[in-house]
């Protein structure tokens, strides 16, 4: 089985994750391949040395922002500086890359949330849409909404306010460790509303419409399950720009990565490069 990478796709099916291996065979074609069945076996991902752009599919030599050539990283609203950091969105200016797109992706309810990844509160943001997929894609093993605004860009002013209080990284080695420590996530929400109530009623007080940012006193701390055998004592992470060939005993998937008894591998990273699928017993 052959094609090129994208990043694995997800289901929460009641609190346990499903994987999905999608290989993009053509533009027009591409499969999915179950992950969870595959605990336990060998497989081996062999990188062809052919790399195609996740949005263009022009064949490049390097990749930029997870997967797209150059010529798409400096045109896409998509690979803008304010995707990264929200709080620079510039739409309103009216020098938006594209600014349908940005309707359609930024101009939309998102939500403001706490998670636990490696044993610290977390923040972060992310469309509506993709609750609880951009959880699971950060290894959270527990999230919990605390804002929901009507736009990209007020989530990001909120996320610059709570960065003060609490970290916005995860430690992804301690993440694929395992035996993550739950939280406390309703505690942790109310310390935090203590010390930035001010500043956020201050924000409210500059936007168009109160409702423009709620704070969400009454959701559920949603928790989440991976399907790993064994986690690793030490982490080593695979790079197809270093070795052709990935390979080994897969004992479990969590965010984005494959575990293998030999190492890891970040899938996302290396989405567009073609690689052979197989799998033994």
């Amino acid at each position: 089985m052959q094609g090129h990478l994208r990043q694995l796709r997800t289901h929460l099916k009641h609190d346990k994750v499903e994987y999905f291996l999608p290989l993009k065979e053509d533009i027009n074609k591409q499969q999915e391949y179950p992950l969870n069945a595959l605990l336990g076996r060998y497989i081996s991902l062999t990188f062809t040395g052919e790399i195609a752009c996740i949005h263009c599919a022009r064949k490049i030599k390097k990749s930029f922002n997870q997967g797209f050539c150059y010529p798409c990283f400096t045109r896409l609203a998509a690979c803008d500086k304010c995707i990264m950091h929200p709080e620079y969105c510039h739409y309103q200016q009216g020098t938006c890359r594209e600014p349908k797109w940005g309707e359609q992706h930024c101009l939309m309810p998102h939500y403001v949330y706490l998670s636990n990844t490696s044993e610290k509160i977390k923040v972060g943001i992310t469309r509506e849409s993709q609750i609880p997929f951009r959880w699971i894609d950060q290894g959270a093993v527990q999230a919990l909404p605390i804002f929901k605004v009507t736009q990209r860009y007020y989530s990001g002013l909120i996320e610059v306010i709570c960065k003060q209080h609490v970290t916005d990284k995860t430690q992804w080695q301690r993440m694929l460790k395992g035996n993550i420590k739950m939280l406390d996530m309703m505690a942790a929400r109310e310390t935090l509303w203590q010390s930035i109530q001010q500043e956020i009623q201050l924000l409210q007080s500059t936007l168009p419409m109160p409702e423009d940012i709620i704070y969400l006193d009454h959701q559920n701390v949603t928790t989440i399950a991976y399907p790993v055998q064994v986690y690793p004592d030490k982490v080593k992470a695979f790079n197809f720009d270093k070795v052709q060939q990935v390979a080994g005993v897969l004992q479990g998937i969590k965010g984005q990565y494959l575990l293998f008894d030999t190492g890891v591998i970040n899938i996302r990273k290396f989405a567009g490069y073609q690689v052979q699928l197989k799998i033994g017993h």
